[in-house]
């Protein structure tokens, strides 16, 4: 694993080779049978919903789930400091051309009623690692608009962003572009303040 690029505000790192092309493949193997349309957390009751702005599919591996998951936490762990029970399970996500998830952050904002419940499970979101499984032709990289910053899809690749409170002034505004040829398929791990249960 190298750095490719970092970056002090927003904390943005881009990670070279954090995953081998036979991990990649093993993710999306593995991935794949269990994949359903993705949802987003409701912050409006804590639940999940369908959010437009998100036209992917997905599915979340549980932590420590097989050897292969276990090895990815462990790496990811040593790589940012933050210990393996402090992540939420890995996420898989798989964009078709034209798919897209439009500019968010990824902190729970706690203006919102369902904030509370959501937090009850490891406090708040601090920092997200976003890897690349695959690259499209053409699209799907991720952008960060408030400082024009776009990382390319890389296979085997990978962005770490730290947000240190949940509010805008961190800059982690950030999307996935839309693919316009090929797919693509990423893996995240998204890190809490504590242990998430």
């Amino acid at each position: 694993v190298h750095v490719l690029h970092a970056m002090h505000n927003p904390r943005v790192i881009v990670f070279g080779d954090l995953l081998s092309g036979q991990e990649c493949e093993a993710l999306v193997a593995a991935a794949r049978p269990r994949l359903q349309r993705s949802l987003t957390v409701a912050t409006q009751t804590g639940g999940e919903e369908i959010n437009e702005d998100r036209t992917s599919s997905g599915m979340f591996f549980g932590r420590g789930e097989s050897a292969l998951i276990t090895r990815i936490e462990e790496r990811i762990a040593r790589l940012v400091n933050w210990p393996v029970e402090n992540g939420e399970g890995l996420q898989v996500l798989h964009y078709r051309p034209g798919a897209e998830y439009k500019p968010h952050y990824d902190y729970f904002d706690p203006a919102e009623p369902g904030t509370p419940s959501i937090v009850r499970r490891g406090g708040q979101r601090v920092a997200t690692l976003v890897m690349y499984l695959s690259e499209p032709m053409k699209g799907g990289g991720t952008t960060f608009p408030d400082v024009h910053m776009e990382v390319a899809p890389k296979r085997g690749n990978a962005v770490f962003f730290s947000y240190e409170r949940p509010h805008p002034s961190t800059r982690t505004l950030h999307g996935g572009a839309p693919v316009i040829a090929g797919e693509k398929w990423i893996a995240t791990k998204w890190l809490r303040e504590r242990e998430f249960t």
